[in-house]
């Protein structure tokens, strides 16, 4: 099956809320195993366009664009219920890739990645108290996924003494023996909310060189 390859000159307006949601309930009623949820979608797509050495344009969509519902499988239009409904998918995660480029290059101090905030309850002086905290998990599952897909490419930057640090906190929350993936809401907090400025890092320095 062939699939639209990005287009840096598409339509780059980011999704309103409600374009959101329903991507996000799109994919989560499909009959497939790997499918992504909004936020690791969104890590997703950073981690494409920051992979080194490569332009996501000179990719082939249907490279990287299946894994984003888990894949086509054997049935066409499979997964989805019909053509209509891949195309409506396809086109909202284009779209929100391509806000995200523009985002970064134009106006990157307005962006924000998409994190989920939870409520841990924590041990006061007096009594327990619920504490909200950013929790990245999610976004840093779906940056690897981009990261797996070119590891090679990849690890001079995890190894990098610049660019390691900034990269650390994603493997800490995101891989499956990630060292903070039982850790407290504190510490998932602290690292969660290092990845809005490690990524604009990192597109700086791809787009300097």
């Amino acid at each position: 099956m062939t699939y639209p390859q990005y287009n840096p000159a598409s339509d780059n307006r980011p999704l309103s809320d409600d374009e959101l949601n329903d991507l996000d309930e799109l994919l989560s009623i499909l009959p497939t195993d790997g499918a992504l949820n909004i936020e690791a979608l969104d890590g997703y797509l950073a981690g494409l366009l920051l992979t080194p050495g490569r332009q996501l344009a000179d990719v082939p969509g249907d490279s990287w664009l299946p894994i984003v519902w888990g894949g086509d499988g054997d049935v066409d239009p499979a997964p989805f219920v019909s053509g209509k409904q891949r195309k409506k998918v396809t086109l909202l995660v284009l779209r929100h890739l391509q806000s995200i480029a523009h985002a970064w290059t134009n106006h990157p101090k307005a962006w924000e990645p998409i994190f989920s905030f939870a409520e841990a309850d924590t041990e006061g002086e007096e009594e327990d108290e619920a504490i909200e905290y950013a929790d990245a998990e999610d976004w840093a599952a779906g940056f690897l996924i981009a990261v797996n897909l070119a590891p090679e490419a990849w690890e001079p930057l995890f190894d990098g003494a610049e660019t390691g640090p900034l990269l650390a906190p994603l493997a800490a929350l995101g891989a499956e023996d990630g060292p903070l993936v039982e850790a407290s809401a504190e510490a998932r907090d602290e690292a969660s909310r290092t990845i809005p400025d490690a990524m604009l890092a990192l597109w700086a320095m791809r787009t300097q060189k």
